[in-house]
């Protein structure tokens, strides 16, 4: 005998998926990631390259690019010797923090570990794949 489908309780999501869009802003690899270093400031790349260990250089370029065409980051040049780039959040990167430093809190909570006061994690955390 088939079990009886049920109804779904949950309500209707949003015509356009509001769900699946922040998803497709935050799936990339190691997208959180760059988001959460830069919530601190702007950096350049070579010290996000440092605040990110693991990342090839060819994925965090692609990481800043792809951050950039979406609107969460941009990309101020440095008038220096020689020349360089700044990122930084735009008030939409700024706006992702609070569903990051969440998303970091469960994830600890899965580990079994405390979020230290005063954040929902550490910098290490946040980095680690």
């Amino acid at each position: 005998m088939a079990l009886k489908q049920r109804k779904s309780r949950a309500p209707k999501p949003p015509p356009t998926c509001a769900l699946g869009e922040c998803m497709a802003l935050l799936g990339g690899a190691w997208t959180p990631n760059v988001i959460w270093h830069l919530s601190a400031g702007p950096r350049r790349f070579g010290e996000l390259r440092t605040d990110i260990p693991q990342i090839s250089a060819k994925m965090l370029s692609a990481r800043i690019k792809d951050l950039e065409r979406k609107g969460v980051l941009r990309r101020r040049l440095v008038a220096s010797s020689p020349p360089s780039a700044e990122y930084s959040l735009t008030d939409l990167g700024q706006e992702l923090m609070p569903a990051i430093h969440a998303i970091v809190a469960i994830g600890l909570r899965l580990k079994g570990e405390r979020p230290e006061a005063g954040g929902a994690g550490t910098e290490s955390s946040a980095s680690a794949q």
